[in-house]
Parts: C-alpha cells; sequence; structure tokens
C-alpha cells in the first residue's frame, strides 16, 4: 500500500501545483489549452506507440472499444430520462447530456501509468478507442443539436487530426508484424513522451474553477457519469471475466470524471459553458479522492 501511495501522490501534487500556479498569476486558462493539445499532439501519441507496440496483445483485449461504447450509450438513455427532471434551456440540456456521456479517460491516465507503467497505458489506449471514436461522432453530434449550428453533419476530416488515434494504427501494425523499434527512435519517444503527466495534471489543475451554483443538476450528472459508470464498469468485467490490470483499467475508466471535451464542445457550440465549467471542476475534485481508491482496491 505504501509504494501504491509513492507512486500516485506526486500524480495528485502536480494538479494543486497547476491550480497554485494559477492562482498566482503564473498561468491562465490559455496556458491549459496549450498544455492540454502539447500533450494531445506531441508527448501522448508517443508513448502511446510505444505502449501498444510492445505490449502482448491477447485476444480479450478486443471486448475493450467496445465496453466504452456501450457505456457511453447507456448513460447516454439513462441522462435522457434523468434530464426529464429539470428545467433546462436548450444550450443547458446539452451540456448535461455531453457531460454525462463524455468520460475523462485523460485524467485517469496519469494515474494508471504511475500505478501499471507502459501496460496500463496499452490498455487504456485500446479502451480509449472506443471512448474517442464516440466523442467525436457521436456525442459532439449531440452537442450540435443543442448549439449554435442547426447541422447535424459530422466533418469526416475531424478524425484524421487525432494525432493518439494514428499512434495507436501504427503501434499495432508494429507489434502484429513484430517490426523492431530503432533503439534512437525508442529512446526520443520515451524522452519526448515523458512530460505527459505533468502537462495533463498542470492543465487540469489550470482548469479547476468550482461554483455553488446547479448543484442539484451538477449532482445529477455526476451520479450518472461516475457512479452508474462504476456499476457498468464493475458489470462487464463481471460478465466478460476479465482479471488483473485488464480489469482496473475497465472499472476506472468507466468510471472517469467528466471529460473536458465538454468544455471544449460547450464553447465550439455555445452551451452552457458556465455549466460546463462547473461540472469538470468539481469531477475532477471528485476523481483526485476516489480514482486512486479505484486503482488500489482493485489492482
Amino acid at each position: 500500500m505504501t509504494q501504491f501511495y509513492e507512486k500516485l501522490i506526486p500524480v495528485i501534487v502536480i494538479f494543486f501545483l497547476g491550480f497554485c500556479l494559477k492562482k498566482l498569476g503564473i498561468f491562465r486558462k490559455e496556458d491549459g489549452d496549450r498544455f492540454l493539445k502539447l500533450s494531445f499532439y506531441v508527448t501522448l501519441p508517443a508513448i502511446t506507440f510505444l505502449a501498444i507496440s510492445n505490449v502482448q496483445l491477447k485476444l480479450e483485449f478486443i471486448y475493450l472499444p467496445f465496453i466504452a461504447m456501450a457505456n457511453v450509450f447507456i448513460v447516454y438513455f439513462i441522462a435522457l430520462l434523468a434530464a426529464k427532471r429539470f428545467h433546462f434551456t436548450k444550450a443547458a440540456r446539452g451540456t448535461y447530456l455531453i457531460a454525462a456521456m463524455i468520460m475523462n479517460t485523460g485524467f485517469t491516465l496519469p494515474f494508471l501509468i504511475a500505478a501499471f507503467n507502459q501496460q496500463g497505458l496499452a490498455l487504456y489506449t485500446i479502451f480509449d478507442f472506443g471512448n474517442v471514436l464516440l466523442i467525436f461522432t457521436f456525442i459532439y453530434y449531440v452537442a450540435i443539436r443543442h448549439g449554435k449550428n442547426s447541422s447535424a453533419k459530422i466533418d469526416p476530416k475531424k478524425f484524421l487530426h487525432l494525432p493518439p488515434l494514428w499512434a495507436l494504427v501504427l503501434g499495432f501494425i508494429f507489434n502484429i508484424a513484430n517490426l523492431p523499434i530503432p533503439s534512437i527512435a525508442n529512446n526520443f519517444l520515451d524522452i519526448l513522451g515523458s512530460p505527459t503527466i505533468p502537462l495533463i495534471m498542470i492543465s487540469l489543475g489550470i482548469y479547476f474553477s468550482p461554483k455553488l451554483i446547479n448543484l442539484d443538476k451538477i449532482s445529477s450528472v455526476l451520479f450518472i457519469r461516475i457512479g452508474i459508470g462504476f456499476l457498468l464498469g464493475l458489470a462487464f468485467v463481471n460478465i466478460l471475466n476479465l482479471q488483473g490490470i485488464i480489469r482496473t483499467v475497465v472499472i476506472v475508466c468507466s468510471a472517469a470524471p467528466v471529460g473536458y471535451n465538454t468544455l471544449v464542445f460547450a464553447s465550439l457550440e455555445e452551451l452552457d459553458k458556465e455549466f460546463a465549467a462547473s461540472l469538470v471542476s468539481f469531477s475532477i475534485l471528485l476523481g483526485i479522492l476516489y480514482i486512486p481508491v479505484l486503482i488500489f482496491f482493485f489492482s
């Protein structure tokens, strides 16, 4: 237990470092955007490629993206029913629905890497393929339908601008074809990917800004995203009899906090941005408390 927390406590400290640096005026939200972009376009693809190219692929891994997708769709229908309890504007309803669906797997990533190293990253990446696929298709479609743009079309070119997905595909090719990675390339990618945890956690600390408004609606979203998500993850691993690290990854990712893409989509489509910011912030605060507990308990 001591070794477990020795790995995860520094990750939590980095989050609060980002928050303190924002309060001191050193960083602003725009810096958080830049850190997330640097992580998304540079560091995360590097470690994703290394993790997938080196992991031992097994048939049971094929379930992971479909578990993520099933989780999103089930949560969507539950959120649709729950939303009827509230008197939402169209924009606020859109924020409510996408917040319930988007799993902030990026938040769980530093904890999974700290606990399980590259094996945790590899399993996370395969699971997240299903999550990311729906975020930039179905979930973005829901955001559009509730936003300023009446068009329901999704630009397929968005997928060409997702470096982690390209890294995932290339990693699979190198893995299946058993292609060697030159030492210089391996060292380069290892160095390039090492800032991933600090970049993500500092940016989340910068984003953290909870406000005590709409607490009933916030509580409802958090219960669906975290509570129902956790129960779904638990159900899937028991039905499929998944064990070991793969079991932990599925449960933890299924119970992930509200994704920061909620803020991105709310901004792009002019949904309720203040509601979105509060949801992400309270969810992150909870995540700091329960994600390490879930990893420890199910490890």
